[in-house]
């Protein structure tokens, strides 16, 4: 299981703020347009100073975590920025490091350098073996296996370099909100040669382009992976799994000095909007009461979500540029840093422990083997108990109506209309209906139902069943009213059968008892008979055996294209050919769980119509 542990390591922070470091460039060999010299320079470690552009006599100074001069070597960036975050990634914990700038400030050689100056890449990635080697010697109880993945985002697509032909990734975020790329190449590294094979042919495979400003300027932002995971040797097997992320950002252009026209245009819109809502996504960080922070809006920005705000340790270079000329663009790249300054991650290790599996309890066995047969089962069981608290059962109810009166039976009928909620209301208050008006019947005719049995009728010389008057109303209605005679039942008819017994007083067109009578089995088994012989024969075999190429042929979209035929009916009909095979004839279908008599017959007459356009 996936488990998030807090930062444990120095003084027991849980919050890390962003390290933002700031490095000048060399100036160009080229003379300044107005000979004005340079807008910026740096105070010492960690102070600088640019022109204020509103008053050229005044200057506004900046504080950053490192300010690297015109004459700091990539060895010294590396040394004083990077390094102290690699430890982390070892750790099970996520870092970044991006460079960040105008196009033309020397991102790409901070962070790529050259054979001679290698640049923060390289060296950050030969020290990761390093450290994984150190830990290997002084057995420290842990395997370590790492990999590596490239990526450029180019005009808001996620592009795998180390698999040109790829198409547009996606970009996925897990429960511990932890971002992911579902499809990207992921290649196992053991030294430093391995990655450099990697890493060389796809640098090549990033998108570049000149311009006005930049002889090779990069038209997308490119992303290196360094993926570390160590597995303990010993119980409970734990693993731990850090990310570095080296990331070199395209620059903000300004189109009116890079001279940019047709498809460079179009790569500089996308860059700048990206940057952009970067932009946005500080703000929104630094305001601490903005209600969303836009992380979604960009493809960038989504996978910076860790380095911004996230799970990351993170160091952000800032590339500027001395000329005058660039003096906006150094501007506005330094309050950026300034604000990104502000940001705090929240890092924490992401761990996985292998759980013992238990063994199921019995009764989770027993249901798994019963599967879904089970439930009727124990809906039939929770319905037998809920009649014996009722103290009565259905046959008990038809058992004590057979030693009732007329008027009992309706009593007995009232109450089974409360109990029985599954009974149709409209039904149950139909039979009550009937049943009065025989009890008229029987009234009139008191030995209708004496006949039956063959015996001779007789005079109850009990009196009838009626309820006692009270006080009130016997002082109301005076003398009682005269009391007519009922035969008692000889023969009980079922319930059943009393519902539809035939009115002696209106004469109706005689049907089948069985046309109205429910069968044992229910309304599933009351089958439409007849209407195949309105119809021609051959159209008629024509559709059958149409429907029975679907049924034998179809997948799961043409069998729900079918009447009567759901996604549940559609799944049972192929596990059901998966098992048996196809179906011989339509009939087979009887076969197919849930499939009743009447549902086919149902089934059969909605499809055979729909197939001749009816």
């Amino acid at each position: 299981m996936a488990q998030r542990l807090a930062l444990s390591d120095g003084a027991h922070k849980k919050t890390a703020s962003v390290r933002v470091a700031v490095r000048l460039r060399p100036s160009m060999d080229t003379q300044d347009e107005k000979d004005e010299g340079p807008c910026v320079k740096g105070l010492d470690s960690q102070h600088l100073e640019i022109i204020n552009w509103r008053n050229a006599t005044e200057t506004v100074k900046y504080y950053f975590d490192v300010f690297h001069g015109e004459q700091t070597t990539q060895q010294e960036v590396f040394l004083s920025s990077v390094k102290p975050i690699l430890s982390h990634v070892l750790n099970g914990q996520n870092s970044s490091v991006f460079a960040y700038g105008p196009t033309g400030a020397g991102k790409t050689h901070t962070m790529m350098g050259s054979s001679d100056q290698p640049g923060v890449i390289p060296r950050a990635v030969r020290e990761v073996f390093k450290l994984v080697k150190a830990k290997d010697n002084n057995n420290d109880g842990w395997d370590y296996s790492i990999s590596m993945s490239y990526l450029e985002i180019y005009n808001e697509k996620v592009l795998d370099l180390l698999s040109p032909s790829s198409q547009d990734l996606p970009i996925r975020e897990t429960k511990d909100k932890n971002i992911l790329i579902p499809g990207l190449t992921h290649t196992t590294i053991s030294c430093f040669s391995d990655f450099d094979k990697q890493f060389a042919p796809a640098s090549l495979n990033r998108t570049t382009a000149s311009t006005k400003l930049n002889q090779r300027s990069s038209r997308s932002h490119a992303i290196l992976l360094i993926k570390v995971v160590r597995t303990q040797r010993a119980l409970p097997h734990r693993q731990q799994t850090g990310k570095l992320y080296l990331i070199d950002l395209a620059g903000s252009e300004d189109n009116r000095r890079t001279g940019n026209q047709g498809i460079r245009l179009k790569e500089s819109g996308a860059i700048n909007l990206s940057l952009f809502t970067l932009n946005k996504v500080v703000d929104s960080l630094n305001s601490g009461t903005a209600a969303r922070v836009p992380y979604r809006d960009s493809k960038l920005t989504r996978l910076l979500q860790d380095s911004l705000g996230g799970s990351a340790h993170s160091v952000m270079i800032t590339n500027i540029a001395p000329e005058y000329k660039f003096y906006f663009d150094t501007f506005g790249a330094l309050n950026f840093a300034s604000k990104s300054k502000l940001i705090v991650n929240k890092p924490f290790t992401c761990e996985t422990v292998a759980v013992p599996v238990l063994p199921m309890k019995r009764a989770r066995e027993d249901h798994g083997a019963g599967g879904s047969g089970t439930e009727p089962q124990k809906k039939k069981q929770k319905d037998e108990r809920k009649t014996e608290q009722d103290g009565s059962s259905p046959s008990s109810h038809f058992d004590s109506l057979s030693k009732l009166s007329v008027m009992d039976r309706l009593i007995a009928l009232e109450k089974l209309v409360m109990n029985f909620q599954d009974k149709d209301e409209r039904s149950m208050l139909k039979e009550i209906q009937e049943t009065k008006e025989m009890q008229r019947e029987l009234e009139s005719k008191p030995t209708l139902f004496s006949r039956l049995d063959g015996e001779k009728s007789f005079k109850n010389s009990t009196a009838p069943l009626q309820r006692k008057p009270s006080a009130a109303t016997k002082s109301l209605t005076g003398p009682p009213p005269k009391q007519a005679v009922v035969q008692p039942l000889q023969v009980l008819q079922p319930l059943q059968q009393l519902a539809v017994v035939k009115k002696q007083s209106v004469k109706k067109k005689e049907k089948k008892i069985s046309d109205q009578v429910e069968l044992p089995d229910g309304k599933e088994n009351v089958v439409e008979t007849g209407w195949e012989s309105q119809l021609d024969a051959a159209v008629l075999e024509r559709s059958r055996q149409k429907i029975l190429q679907v049924l034998n042929t179809g997948a799961h979209k043409e069998l729900k294209g079918l009447q009567q035929i759901g996604d549940k009916k559609a799944k049972l009909i192929l596990g059901w050919r998966e098992i048996h095979g196809h179906f011989m004839k339509l009939e087979d279908v009887k076969k197919v769980e849930g499939m009743t008599v009447k549902r086919f017959s149902t089934f059969m007459k909605a499809n055979i119509l729909s197939t001749m356009g009816v």
